[in-house]
């Protein structure tokens, strides 16, 4: 039993967008190859081998025999065709699909006999194999009705019927409980087996509760009602671990998770409110983004929302992937006087308040207020939102952090655009670029500052969408890393994402728990979770 902040918002891996929703379906789902996330190198998953054509274009991958989905059907080359046909079509808004235009053209593939396929790129590949991780096989059996009356991103709401909704990892749907629960039971046409022979997964049934908030799921964790706690706060990482006795806390050191504020720079038309207009034409200046960039304190975030166990940020690039960082950019410290003057310079002023507080107005003498919105179910982002609101009042802007259920929050930031601006966090599935193409590209749903764009709204952005399509078919890793650099530099130099801090990856679990092994790649607890199994008590004494 495991406790979430909130509730999966599909479990559609298609459409999937948080993170609660993607650890769910990490295990109801399977991809054809797999990167494993203690290891971070590619294995066999659905495909028991794949081979790569000598220029780099052609991938010919074998499935296993006799797989089934988790109600029993059986998989066959069928629904890899139609699971990459759905993954590919403009209309269903995959966001996977970034990661299938590969030289400017979507990837094709063909069935060669019963049990394989292969897929041709327009130009080689820089990671290889490791393009089929997070690409769940669907059941064109369940799904193929809704894809031609265009309603597949409908499918797989957490309302669904349990034999209405099946997948191909180590677990299945059983019940829902709204606000309450999923529960998750153990697929048994699951593929996979231990070493010894033995049909995976050992657990009978996952339970997923919904539990908003952190004090909250340490407390379940306390009682022993759940057992594993994941995405822990310091704070209540330091409590748990002075009381630890009948569980144990591991710091598994930094991750792939980057924080960051960032503005509403969506074109919202004549329609949008003057308000919303004037306040977007401050937040398009680059200025005023560097100038509350320079604001931030971020090492004081680091000590009073981390406790230390984290790290700044001024790039996209967490020390847990330091191997993609770029060096030679030197970020510049926290500088009040260097936020006034840029402001200054982009026609802001000082007036007076009336209280003996400052207040920044801008060139039309209007003062400069405004919203962040952040998830009520995540403390950490609260108090950056939080701390960020302190930092900024200094330089006479005043406010107003607005908590929302996740649910409510990516809806506004991706879908109806209603917000001023927002503290989020993005954790890379991967520690290659290529995890976040989705990010980078204009055209990606998590380019979050403005989504989805169908041409590049500015020419940086341009620029960002050439360099990641450039690296994305080098296959010399050199390249790769002088192509990224220069992607880091446009961030620097324009600050669509004001970064602002990382944490270690802080976990639990009870010590019946075996296989207990975090990583820090998504999901941190439950990437084996096909191997979790409740040790007995004789199997405790002798450790």
């Amino acid at each position: 039993m495991i406790a979430l902040r909130s509730e999966p918002k599909t479990l559609n891996p298609l459409t999937a967008a948080d993170g609660t929703s993607r650890e769910v379906i990490s295990t109801m789902q399977a991809d054809l190859v797999h990167i494993n996330r203690a290891t971070q190198l590619t294995e066999p998953a659905l495909a028991k081998s794949w081979k790569i054509s000598a220029d780099g274009l052609r991938y010919t991958l074998t499935l296993r025999q006799g797989l089934k989905f988790s109600d029993g059907h059986p998989v066959d080359i069928e629904d890899v065709l139609f699971t990459f046909r759905v993954y590919l079509d403009e209309s269903v808004h995959a966001t996977q699909r970034d990661l299938l235009i590969v030289g400017g053209k979507p990837i094709v593939v063909r069935k060669v006999d019963a049990q394989t396929v292969e897929f041709v790129l327009a130009k080689p590949y820089g990671v290889g194999e490791r393009l089929f991780d997070g690409l769940a096989i669907l059941p064109r059996h369940l799904l193929e009705t809704a894809y031609k009356e265009g309603k597949l991103a409908q499918s797989g709401t957490l309302g669904t019927t349990a034999n209405q909704w099946a997948g191909l990892g180590a677990f299945r749907l059983k019940k829902y409980v709204a606000g309450q629960r999923l529960v998750l039971e153990r697929n048994p046409y699951y593929w996979k087996a231990d070493e010894q022979g033995n049909r995976l997964p050992y657990l009978d049934e996952i339970v997923f509760l919904f539990v908003p908030s952190a004090d909250a799921q340490v407390l379940r964790f306390q009682s022993g009602e759940t057992d594993m706690i994941s995405r822990l706060g310091a704070e209540n990482f330091a409590v748990l671990s002075r009381q630890a006795r009948d569980y144990a806390m591991a710091d598994a050191g930094p991750g792939l998770e980057y924080n960051f504020l960032f503005f509403n720079l969506n074109d919202l038309s004549e329609k949008a409110p003057a308000e919303m207009a004037r306040k977007q034409s401050w937040f398009r200046s680059e200025k005023f983004r560097l100038a509350v960039s320079l604001a931030i304190d971020r090492e004081a975030i680091v000590r009073l929302v981390y406790q230390g166990r984290g790290a700044a940020l001024w790039g996209p690039v967490t020390p847990g992937n330091a191997r993609w960082a770029n060096a030679a950019i030197r970020y510049p410290g926290r500088s009040l006087d260097k936020s006034r003057q840029l402001l200054a310079e982009a026609g802001f002023r000082l007036a007076n308040a009336g209280n003996g507080e400052p207040k920044l107005v801008d060139p039309d003498g209007k003062p400069v207020e405004f919203s962040i919105v952040t998830s009520s179910s995540n403390a950490d982002r609260a108090k950056m939102a939080a701390l960020v609101e302190d930092d900024l009042k200094q330089l006479g802007i005043r406010v107003q952090v607005v908590p929302l259920e996740l649910r409510s929050l990516i809806d506004r930031v991706t879908q109806t655009k209603e917000y001023d601006a927002c503290v989020l966090g993005i954790a890379s599935f991967d520690a290659d670029p290529n995890s976040d193409m989705n990010v980078w590209l204009s055209s990606g749903g998590m380019h979050l500052w403005n989504p989805a764009q169908k041409h590049a709204a500015t020419e940086w952005e341009a620029e960002i969408d050439r360099l990641m399509e450039q690296q994305l078919t080098a296959t010399n890793n050199a390249q790769r890393k002088k192509l990224y650099d220069r992607v880091q530099e446009i961030l620097a130099e324009h600050q669509p994402m004001i970064f602002l801090a990382s944490p270690d990856i802080l976990v639990g679990a009870k010590k019946n728990v075996g296989n207990f092994h975090p990583a820090v790649l998504e999901p941190y607890v439950l990437w084996n979770v096909e191997q979790l199994y409740r040790r007995t008590e004789a199997e405790n004494a002798r450790r």
